[in-house]
């Protein structure tokens, strides 16, 4: 199994390296003037030239990317020109808050995905596979963001019963009620379209074991149909549902980036979005590598984990 480990590590250096040079070269892309951003009205072509030449930024884009590589690799992600902080200061404070979105939606919709799928294979072709199937197209199909301000119109706007933006109260609040309150809205938002994509997915997988021999031979040994069910079908099934639940974590982690700003939850995405408006680009760029990192180690957990259940899959 540590061979294993080792290799799947190895294998995701190369992902890394590649996610590195396209997050630099998307930065490099963007039209704009980092010094314009610093200066303001001060931006005069004497002080451009001079903010470009201190922040490095009037060398070859291959240099640049040279230097910036050679000081992640030393654990240096640079300072925010903006902020006038270093930039893993500023990432750390707000990892927090998307690791708390972004891992309540991926149990929310691990959860409900799975009951949902399983309830649908079960009852194949019948009102409850056709009424999941429904409410599962209508999750994947809508956009997640549009979600959000109709949960806030409804919960927050006429109904009040749900706050619509920030993690916690301004005035008072700051305990755990009032931060499961506020997680509320944005991690069943954020949650939908996983939901339907695990649901869906482990509908398949069901199907795919319920017709095997073993299932068959459990029936005709007489065992209860929940046992079959839950105990063996459930069980093989399982297997092939870890990567996906692990593919989905990706998606949490990167869809919280809207769902942060349209609920204006204190995290790596309302993060990046003021980051790009003001043309920060190490802060931009060490945001989206932690991101990215984030999600290649997710599916390498999965990968670990689904070999654990089933060793067929070391080799």
């Amino acid at each position: 199994m540590t061979g294993y480990i080792i290799k799947r590590l190895l294998s995701a250096i190369p992902v890394i390296i590649g996610l590195s040079i396209i997050v630099f070269a998307i930065m490099a892309l963007i039209p704009g003037d980092p010094a314009l951003a610093i200066l303001g009205s001060y931006a005069t072509p004497e002080n451009v030239a001079r903010i470009n030449r201190d922040l490095g930024l009037d060398r070859p884009l291959y240099e640049q990317y040279f230097v910036w590589i050679t000081n992640l690799l030393q654990g240096d992600f640079g300072r925010s020109f903006i902020l006038n902080r270093p930039v893993i200061d500023e990432i750390m404070d707000r990892f927090g808050a998307t690791l708390i979105l972004a891992g309540t939606s991926l149990v929310l919709c691990s959860i409900f995905g799975i009951l949902a799928g399983v309830v649908s294979a079960v009852r194949q072709f019948g009102w409850t596979d056709r009424i999941v199937t429904f409410f599962v197209l209508i999750g994947i199909s809508t956009p997640s963001f549009w979600l959000g301000l109709l949960f806030i119109l409804i919960f927050a706007v006429q109904w009040r019963v749900l706050p619509a933006s920030g993690m916690y109260s301004v005035y008072g609040g700051g305990d755990l009620p009032d931060l499961l309150r506020h997680l509320v809205l944005p991690s069943i938002t954020l949650a939908i379209v996983a939901t339907g994509v695990i649901a869906r997915l482990t509908r398949a997988a069901m199907l795919e074991v319920l017709r095997q021999d073993f299932v068959r031979t459990a029936r005709a040994k007489g065992l209860a149909e929940r046992k079959v069910i839950y105990k063996h079908a459930f069980k093989a099934a399982f297997v092939s549902i870890i990567p996906v639940i692990g593919i989905q974590a990706g998606f949490v982690m990167g869809g919280a980036v809207y769902i942060e700003t349209v609920f204006q939850w204190p995290g790596i995405g309302a993060m990046l979005v003021n980051a790009i408006s003001t043309r920060d680009i190490l802060l931009v760029q060490g945001g989206v590598l932690v991101v990215a990192v984030s999600y290649v180690l997710l599916n390498l957990l999965a990968d670990v984990a689904q070999a654990l259940l089933d060793p067929r899959l070391k080799s």
